[in-house]
């Protein structure tokens, strides 16, 4: 990808000391757009910003900021996205502070599919982490792409159950992309972006910061359908990821845990607020319900009705529907939902499913 006069214009001026977000957007409400904002004098701008700001603005290109971020650019799994850009997430759009750039190491098309946040502690139990992966996987084996922040933990834990799966994994981090954070995480990170996605909103060099990790939680829920809270503290940042979750209008599951354990403490807290309890991926898929299969998800050309020609009484498993109707795990998975909500078809234990009308 190219470092072109517009997306150098957008760099630079996402940088400058001083501007926020809500400052960015004024700017380019007034003039239309970054290269507009930098043509402007300095008397127009400092009716929208600081004197200082506009100080800076006129100063106009960084190199500092630009040479890197071109080197950078080089390597063809790296991408950088504009608010302005059609391949721009369009469920971020629909949230009250979406990032103007989003640094993307890996397959971009995964930003625009359905998909379910799931995230929890940093210190989990054993449980918790078979359940975070186990999730996940059921979750993105039905062609949902699994969220989370690539921490230690539930969040690990996530993305590597989602990897296994079709929908595949985003990972939203709190650093800029030329950082691993934790290191420990090196191998997952290679993993994402070579199957899944790594995004970041914050310029390259960005260390991990305490402030960046709550701030990039807003990313997390807002590329969802629903946030998952696996296990979490009173005091975990996924607290905020949930309560973000909500306020973008999403929906919230937690898993219940012991009454004894600190771990599940946020979670029943969550669950007397209002979150779904769910004991099953199951729970979470049919309360997604037709908004998952229909509107979210492009179903193949083919009918559900003619996917019968391929069931019968006796139990089959996702592999063997596979062989015989040529669809996809992912395309048969969403089918495979929309019968069993329609009481044309049963799961059983195994992954097997039957036909019982």
């Amino acid at each position: 990808m190219a470092l072109d006069a517009t997306l150098a214009s957008w760099l630079t001026l996402s940088q400058i000391a001083g501007l926020g977000n809500e400052s960015l957007r004024r700017l380019l409400q007034a003039f239309g757009s970054p290269e507009a904002v930098f043509l402007a004098p300095s008397s127009e701008l400092s009716r929208i910003v600081k004197p200082a700001v506009a100080s800076s603005i006129a100063q106009g290109t960084n190199n500092e900021v630009l040479a890197p971020t071109e080197a950078w650019l080089n390597d063809p799994l790296n991408r950088i996205l504009t608010i302005a850009d059609a391949t721009y997430p369009r469920a971020l759009l629909n949230i009250p502070d979406p990032p103007f750039l989003l640094f993307a190491k890996g397959r971009l098309e995964l930003l625009n599919v359905p998909a379910l946040a799931v995230v929890g502690s940093r210190n989990s139990s054993p449980q918790g982490l078979r359940n975070a992966e186990a999730f996940a996987q059921t979750a993105s084996e039905a062609g949902l792409c699994i969220v989370s922040g690539m921490a230690h933990g539930i969040d690990a834990a996530a993305h590597l159950g989602g990897l296994r799966g079709a929908g595949s994994s985003i990972a939203v981090v709190g650093t800029g992309l030329d950082k691993v954070y934790p290191s420990a995480n090196r191998e997952l990170a290679h993993q994402l972006a070579q199957n899944g996605v790594i995004v970041s909103e914050f310029p390259l060099g960005t260390p991990p910061l305490p402030a960046n990790f709550p701030r990039r939680n807003r990313i997390i829920s807002g590329l969802s359908l629903g946030c998952l809270v696996v296990e979490a503290s009173l005091q975990s940042g996924s607290l905020i990821t949930a309560r973000m979750a909500l306020e973008q209008g999403r929906e919230v599951f937690a898993i219940p845990g012991s009454i004894h354990s600190p771990q599940s403490k946020g979670c029943h807290a969550l669950i007397k607020q209002g979150a779904k309890l769910v004991e099953s991926a199951q729970d979470i898929l049919e309360e997604l319900g037709s908004s998952f299969i229909g509107a979210k998800i492009a179903l193949p050309d083919a009918p559900a009705h003619e996917l019968f020609a391929h069931l019968s009484f006796d139990p089959i498993d996702l592999d063997s529907l596979s062989q015989r109707s040529g669809l996809t795990i992912a395309a048969l998975s969403a089918i495979l939902l929309q019968l069993e909500l329609d009481g044309q078809i049963a799961t059983l234990p195994g992954g097997l499913y039957q036909r019982v009308v």
